[in-house]
């Protein structure tokens, strides 16, 4: 996703810049072989390798540090010690630590481990509830100018932790530091209270180093992911899953290789289900072109046929999931315009250019739409289906809309928008608007109460808060309590797996800022950005419910305390206070909780 607009300010020339980027995404690169599940990270490319590590006791060093700060590989940590870590939650709830290791000679099989935790009052929490996942570091680049193109050499590199890998054990390496994630997800049945767990950290001939976790579960209880009202919408690229594994497009193998990575978004509150109608609705942005899920073959005596088979079956893989609100079907606007269907005359694949308003959109849409309203209507799915258009130009919404409502006036519209298109089209049931970009808060609040779903999105134009690789850890987080203060229902973001060439290794794009394609790794790998985008959906709950139970007691001081609280992070700039404004309205959403449940 380009914001055209925020584009038009940096070059100055809207028009031709957007057909540059037409033409340049008309051709996909190919993936020359599968992405290796094993892999060696990059050579840190920076002077940190200059780090005097002299200094550094000899073996094996521990310590908690913060989850909001990524610490440079090659840099010798100046830090004091901290031995001990309080974390707290809900129940129900996941919450997270990090574990800094670091030594100046290697160190061979490196583990941590997490014992059970035990209650003071006796009661003990399983140790499966807790897992410490070694830290990767991937390359990234530099915000710069945001979008654009990029070649590597004119961008400032350097490795960025954040992908969270699987393995049970991990050589150290000499003058380097590595991270450790520590997840603890909170039973929905746990006791209230203080619990104590021992981290240990053991390492090939070295003494065991010894930390302490101590968790609060407070006495309340986070509802259940299927009843979270946050909308989050991160769009899926199914084919690049088939494409990075080296599978079969649609084949059994390819749903079962998808479950892992959608679980995760699906467990994160995932409310959208993305489906193409056509070809690649983007031109090919992507390392991996999005594959078709529905076919159009134009028969011999001229009419036309439709296969559903696998759009069928990623709408309902995706339900089975837990993603059952909205389908957004991409597009009737494709980036460059362009359709193809097979030609049952020629046996050829034929390729259209068929531009909103002309004669030949109208043809080759109409039948569509009709064909697919019936289909829809089959399967049950037509009230939560979407058309969707990506930023597209006014007088293209304007003649795409025109011909959904002239033939298909059923089905839904869903439209991520830079242009205040929702002001001409106010009952569209799913609007996402430019970060940043200028929005009546009388007509948010108007469509909140005709129950219309209004997002925010995040793209390359936007320096924060962003979920680049380079970005600060507590901004995933943070943009779910931006949605709070400015009162959206969510947020949109393009792209949740486009994974680039070698992602494990490289998460720098041609185009984007690194990082912009994707939040998790292939081989089932969550990240540094998902667990903290996970954790600000959560708080995004816990703030409805402590809300509504201050309104139920009439505590209108602590509410309005709340309020003022959160408003300090309606910003979407870079203010040197931002991280303290944001843990600040944190430890206030959790004493409120803890004083309504006593």
């Amino acid at each position: 996703m380009v914001n055209t607009t925020r584009l038009h300010r940096s070059f100055g020339k809207l028009i031709v810049l957007g057909l540059l980027c037409s033409s340049t995404f008309a051709t996909a690169q190919i993936r020359k072989q599968p992405v290796a599940e094993q892999f060696q990270e990059l050579a840190d490319p920076t002077a940190d390798t200059l780090s005097d590590w002299s200094k550094v006791s000899v073996g094996l060093n521990s310590s908690f540090v913060t989850i909001d700060k990524r610490f440079p590989k090659s840099i010798a940590p100046n830090l004091v010690k901290k031995q001990t870590q309080f974390v707290q939650g809900w129940k129900g709830e996941r919450v997270s630590a990090q574990v800094l290791l670091w030594s100046s000679s290697v160190i061979k099989q490196t583990t941590v481990s997490i014992s059970p935790f035990k209650g003071e009052q006796g009661s003990v929490l399983p140790q499966d509830i807790a897992s410490a996942r070694f830290v990767r570091y991937v390359m990234t680049d530099e915000f710069a100018g945001g979008c654009g193109h990029r070649k590597p050499e004119d961008f400032a590199a350097s490795l960025a932790s954040d992908m969270l890998d699987n393995l049970k054990s991990f050589d150290l390496e000499a003058n380097k530091v590595r991270p450790v994630w520590v997840t603890i997800d909170i039973p929905r049945d746990a006791e209230a209270g203080y619990y104590t767990a021992d981290v240990t950290v053991e390492g090939q001939g070295q003494q065991p180093q010894n930390l302490t976790l101590r968790l609060e579960v407070i006495e309340q209880v986070l509802p259940e992911v299927k009843n979270w009202t946050y909308h989050l919408d991160q769009w899926q690229h199914p084919s690049a899953v088939a494409e990075v594994l080296g599978l079969e497009m649609w084949s059994d193998a390819h749903f079962e290789a998808m479950k892992p990575t959608m679980k995760m978004l699906a467990d994160a509150g995932q409310k959208v289900i993305t489906a193409t109608v056509n070809k690649d609705p983007w031109n090919v942005q992507t390392f991996d072109p999005y594959a078709d899920m529905i076919t159009w073959t134009k028969k011999k005596n001229g009419k036309w046929s439709y296969d559903y088979a696998v759009f069928d079956r990623w709408v309902q893989f995706m339900m089975d999931l837990g993603v059952k609100k909205m389908i957004n079907c991409y597009s009737i606007i494709p980036w460059n315009n362009e359709i193809h269907y097979q030609d049952e005359k020629t046996g050829k694949l034929v390729n259209v250019v068929a531009k909103p308003g002309t004669p030949v959109f109208e043809e080759l849409w109409t039948p569509f739409l009709k064909d697919f309203v019936r289909h829809l209507k089959t399967k049950g799915w037509l009230e939560i289906t979407n058309i969707a258009i990506d930023e597209r130009t006014r007088e293209e919404v304007d003649g795409a809309l025109g011909l959904l409502q002239k033939v298909s006036p059923e089905l839904g519209v869903s439209y991520a928008d830079n242009q205040k298109t929702y002001q001409r089209y106010p009952n569209s049931n799913d609007i996402s608007i430019a970060l940043g970009h200028p929005f009546s808060a009388e007509d948010l609040k108007d469509r909140q109460e005709r129950g219309l779903n209004t997002t925010f999105y995040i793209c390359c134009s936007d320096a924060f808060p962003n979920q680049f690789t380079f970005s600060d850890p507590a901004e995933s987080a943070y943009l779910a309590w931006y949605a709070e203060a400015a009162n959206f229902d969510g947020m949109l973001r393009w792209a949740y797996n486009s994974w680039v060439e070698n992602p494990l290794q490289d998460s720098r794009f041609r185009t984007w800022p690194a990082g912009d394609t994707y939040i998790v790794y292939p081989h089932d790998r969550s990240s540094i950005r998902y667990e903290r985008l996970r954790e600000g959906v959560q708080d995004y709950e816990k703030i409805q419910k402590v809300k509504k139970q201050l309104q139920e007691i009439g505590d209108t001081g602590n509410l309005d305390l709340l309020e003022k609280t959160i408003q300090n992070l309606n910003v979407v700039y870079r203010v040197d206070n931002w991280n303290e404004n944001f843990n600040e309205a944190k430890t206030l959403l959790n004493e409120l909780s803890k004083r309504l449940a006593n």
